[in-house]
């Protein structure tokens, strides 16, 4: 069953390669998507695919890679349609 998540990723995770670790993860996952930073020093990743996938994206994405320091993941409902991208299937690249 497809399931599709927005996440916002709180504490040291800008300028410590988060972004790219998201993109080489989702890939190796299968996950559709994107990621991106914002102006308040968090990541953001939107994300959809097979419902284990995506459990597993969440799971990692507590972790984050090696020199970040996540101190809250949280659930957001959908962002407009008209200021950020849809996900596009088979694709997770970062803006």
């Amino acid at each position: 069953m497809q399931k599709e998540v927005y996440l916002k990723i709180d504490g040291r995770v800008q300028g410590i390669g988060f972004r790219a670790w998201a993109v080489r993860t989702a890939k190796e996952l299968n996950v559709s998507g994107w990621v991106r930073n914002v102006d308040d020093g968090t990541v953001e990743i939107r994300m959809k695919g097979e419902e284990e996938q995506i459990d597993e994206m969440i799971k990692r994405a507590y972790q984050g890679p090696m020199l970040a320091r996540v101190d809250e993941v949280k659930f957001l409902p959908k962002p407009p349609s008209y200021f950020l991208p849809e996900v596009t299937d088979g694709a997770f690249f970062r803006i």
